[in-house]
Order: structure tokens, then C-alpha cells, then sequence
């Protein structure tokens, strides 16, 4: 999955993302996507701004998170996903993700 199949993935879980009420932004490496969850429904971008949690992750891995083909925790343990910033608001987002 690309991060265009991503961003349209996210489109549809706008409203969920604004429950987190938080900033938050996928870094891929070459793009990012940011989410403004304090904005109801929750606004995405591609702008790099300040995010109260960042995740560091490839596409793929995201893509299977999302699939339920690889478990957040587990990702997190083997270094495929890297969190900056508040970790709580990343565990509220595997609720969000599947």
C-alpha cells in the first residue's frame, strides 16, 4: 500500500481521529501524513508540523497494522515502528488503526 492508499484509508476514520484530540504525524521517511486530531473531524496533510506523537514507519508496516497482519506492540519491540513524543496517544491509536 502507498501512502496515497494510506491517506485514503484515513479519509474514512477522520471522525475516530478526532476522538484522540491530539496531533499526530506518520513520518515514511520520504513523506508524512499529519493529522490534526484537536479539529473535529480531524484534518490531514502532508505538512511537517509540530505533533504531540510522531510514528516513525514504513508503509508496509503500517498497511499491515492496519490489516492486522502485524500486532503495533510487536512492531514497536522490533524496531519496524518508532514513537516520538506521548505514547499514550499511540496506544489509543491502535484502536483507531484497525
Amino acid at each position: 500500500m502507498s501512502v496515497a492508499d494510506i491517506e485514503t484509508a484515513f479519509g474514512g476514520r477522520l471522525e475516530q481521529f478526532s476522538e484522540l484530540d491530539a496531533k499526530l504525524k506518520f513520518d515514511f521517511g520520504d513523506d508524512r501524513l499529519f493529522l490534526d486530531g484537536t479539529q473535529k473531524p480531524a484534518v490531514m496533510t502532508h505538512d511537517d508540523g509540530d505533533a504531540d506523537c510522531t510514528l516513525v514507519i514504513s508503509p508496509d508496516d503500517l498497511t499491515k497494522i492496519m490489516n492486522g497482519q502485524l500486532d503495533a506492540t510487536m512492531a514497536f519491540m522490533t524496531g519496524k515502528l518508532k514513537v516520538k513524543g506521548n505514547t499514550g496517544i499511540a496506544m489509543k491509536l491502535a484502536g483507531v488503526l484497525k
